[in-house]
């Protein structure tokens, strides 16, 4: 039985490996225009609408019947499926996904990342490796809930301006950071953003970030690495790679990378970088 590999659009990977993905889109809402995630906006698109609104975009979940449409059209192709979403402490979209698929027990098997954007890029991916390698959904499913346990999602965020606008912050800590040139580090895990450190300017975040992948226990470079980026932009990110590749160049033969979708872009701002792996 052929096993489809579906996501949400939160979930960061490659244009190559999006290809081979079933993508369930989020609705991304600036005032009074709302648009399809990755249909009806790009992320470039995204990107140049965040930079110049004054309020943050809302972001909607998929819905359960979204999802019961897909999942009925997959059965009735005689396939399997396994769902992977992004942390259900972010989104209401694991709930949607888990509800509708309650209706195909033995076809259908929903995953919980229990983190965001390129971290459950690289969960997507070593699901696709699995079912290459011919295993079944149930099975693929069990591996990759087991595999959550191991993702390592760390960024360097350029400004406080959107933290502060979400209200994550003040708008005294936002004016400060931004004189100091101060650069949050943040990690996701267990569907929580948390705050690791704080760099000054982009050379010492740099270096934060190599830390703190060295402190993690270094990279499982049998499996997926994806870099990403948020922004119109990818420099900051090609400084990172070229600061940090005695970090890459050990495990990878080239190192990959894509852009940031819509929910984590939301918060991160433009200029953020990130790396996401496997510890070992």
């Amino acid at each position: 039985m052929k096993v489809r590999i579906i996501v949400d659009s939160t979930v960061d990977v490659t244009p190559e490996v999006r290809e081979r993905l079933t993508v369930v889109p989020l609705t991304v809402h600036f005032w009074e225009e709302e648009y399809v995630d990755g249909v009806t906006i790009t992320h470039h698109e995204f990107y140049e609408k965040l930079v110049e609104s004054d309020v943050l975009p809302r972001t909607s979940q998929a819905t359960p019947i979204v999802f019961s449409e897909l999942f009925e059209e997959v059965v009735n192709a005689g396939e399997s499926a396994v769902v992977l979403t992004l942390a259900s402490e972010l989104s209401g979209t694991c709930q949607s996904a888990t509800l509708a698929a309650s209706e195909y027990p033995d076809r259908i098997f929903v995953v919980d990342t229990r983190t965001v954007a390129i971290g459950s890029g690289i969960l997507a991916e070593l699901a696709l490796q699995l079912a290459d390698s011919g295993m079944e959904a149930k099975e693929i499913a069990e591996r990759i809930t087991e595999e959550t346990d191991n993702v390592c999602l760390i960024a360097l965020l350029d400004t406080l301006e959107y933290l502060k606008k979400g209200g994550r912050i003040s708008k005294v800590e936002a004016f400060a950071g931004g004189l100091l040139s101060i650069k949050p580090v943040v990690s996701v895990k267990d569907g929580v953003i948390t705050a690791i450190g704080k760099a000054r300017g982009s050379k010492q975040g740099n270096n934060y970030l190599i830390k703190e992948i060295e402190n993690a226990g270094g990279v499982d470079f049998s499996k997926p690495v994806l870099l990403g980026y948020t922004g119109l932009s990818d420099a900051l990110l090609q400084k990172y790679i070229v600061d940090s590749q005695n970090i890459w160049k050990e495990g990878l033969d080239e190192v990959h990378s894509t852009i940031v979708g819509s929910v984590v872009g939301t918060y991160a701002g433009p200029g953020a970088i990130a790396a996401a792996f496997f510890k070992k």
